[in-house]
């Protein structure tokens, strides 16, 4: 049987929801505003059985043009092209009663405040926290936290805005910069509630997999590789992270914990944590697939393709059918993202040719282009100006190309 996928909004990991769904010969619908700040990438619409022109911010414009689709010729799945159309589709979903995300769930995993409120009320362990509404709320704030602490806004992504912080200095500056951007993600203006946190020590980790018929399944616990403090970019990924197992199913168990405290009930989560003193702490948790190819890493070492699963689960199809299984191709996959260490272009990248020609380089991509102009804070995705992904024979492998790949690649002219 063929089926008809609605994905609202594709961007990053989730164009691999367009590719999957086309390979089997499904309709693929993609919502787009198709205007700047929210278009596709040319491939995506290339593979696009039908695109549905529509503000994907404004929920009735969206839900009218969508229900009319549906009532041309069913939409078996609806899922969300990122972060910030987890709402769109969880709505759609239960307007054209269709599995997926729970409405009143959505609260949980995309504000951050009320996603530790609801981990805390199952009583898993969590940092002191609370939420800055307008600067007259910073004493009392830092008051409550202490130091050192993290301040983010309470519903962005990417790293944009999340800073250490260890003085009351520290985190008004922090908020005036939120209340200050002009930036804006997908055409949505930067909230500017912000969330601070108690400063976790430790090894940050991702623990990423899907929820079906009330199981939750981890695929994978992938070790993330972070810049230097005060900012929290990530530099790089591993998969499988390089821990025993006893660990590893600890982080695992905790992880399907808070997926079941925050309502994730069906699709795919993002579980970001830290193993602080011999204990797993949350991060964040999301309902959508990870970012940063940490999708095609998992397929690569477990054979699980995510996207397919996802899509499969949805629609009821069967899974091995669907393509959701393959088998592994390397023990162990990671990716390395380069930066301009601050500076704000750069002239080349020395070695770029020689490390990318190396067999277990698997894809190498230039984000930013020589020339072009840079974000000197490091603090964000935008920050990262070229990915390489690689394969290994063991996760401590995997390590060591991370650093190798750091240590034979130089920015030159930054």
């Amino acid at each position: 049987m063929s089926y008809r996928v609605l994905v609202v909004q594709p961007a990053f990991s989730a164009n691999a929801y367009v590719a999957h769904a086309h390979s089997l010969g499904w309709d693929v619908l993609v919502a787009s505003r198709e205007g700047e700040g929210r278009r596709v990438a040319d491939t995506v619409r290339s593979l696009a059985t039908e695109m549905i022109t529509v503000d994907t911010n404004d929920a009735a414009a969206l839900e009218a043009a969508v229900v009319e689709a549906h009532g041309r010729s069913p939409i078996h799945a609806v899922v969300a092209g990122g972060e910030y159309y987890v709402p769109a589709a969880a709505r759609l979903s239960a307007r054209l009663g269709l599995p997926g995300l729970a409405p009143a769930a959505v609260d949980q995993v995309r504000h951050k405040a009320r996603m530790r409120e609801a981990v805390a009320a199952a009583g898993l362990g969590m940092p002191a926290f609370t939420v800055i509404r307008r600067p007259s709320d910073i004493d009392e704030a830092c008051a409550y936290v202490g130091f050192p602490a993290v301040v983010k806004p309470v519903d962005s992504g990417g790293s944009v805005h999340v800073s250490r912080v260890d003085t009351v200095e520290e985190v008004r500056a922090a908020v005036a910069a939120m209340h200050a951007e002009q930036g804006l993600e997908f055409d949505r203006p930067l909230t500017t509630d912000a969330i601070l946190e108690q400063y976790v020590p430790g090894t940050e980790y991702s623990a990423d997999g899907y929820v079906h018929d009330g199981e939750v399944v981890v695929v994978a616990v992938t070790r993330k590789l972070l810049g230097p403090e005060p900012r929290f970019l990530e530099l790089g990924h591993l998969t499988p992270a390089p821990l025993d197992e006893a660990t590893r199913h600890e982080l695992a168990s905790y992880a399907s914990d808070v997926v079941r405290a925050v309502g994730i009930t069906a699709g795919p989560f993002h579980c970001e944590l830290r193993l602080s003193d011999g204990r797993p702490v949350l991060m964040e948790v999301a309902a959508r697939l990870p970012g940063d190819k940490i999708t095609e890493l998992m397929e690569a070492a477990t054979g699980l393709v995510l996207p397919g699963k996802v899509l499969a689960d949805l629609t009821g199809s069967d899974p091995s059918a669907a393509g959701a299984f393959r088998e592994p191709v390397a023990k162990a996959a990671g990716i390395r993202f380069l930066t301009a260490s601050g500076a704000g272009s750069y002239a080349r990248l020395d070695g770029w040719d020689e490390l990318s020609a190396e067999p277990w380089v698997t894809a190498s991509h230039v984000l930013v282009a020589p020339g072009a102009g840079i974000k000197t804070d490091e603090a964000d995705y935008s920050c990262r100006i070229a990915a390489v992904v690689f394969t290994a024979d063991s996760p401590e492998e995997a390590h060591e190309r991370w650093s190798e790949i750091g240590d034979r690649v130089r920015v030159l002219g930054a």
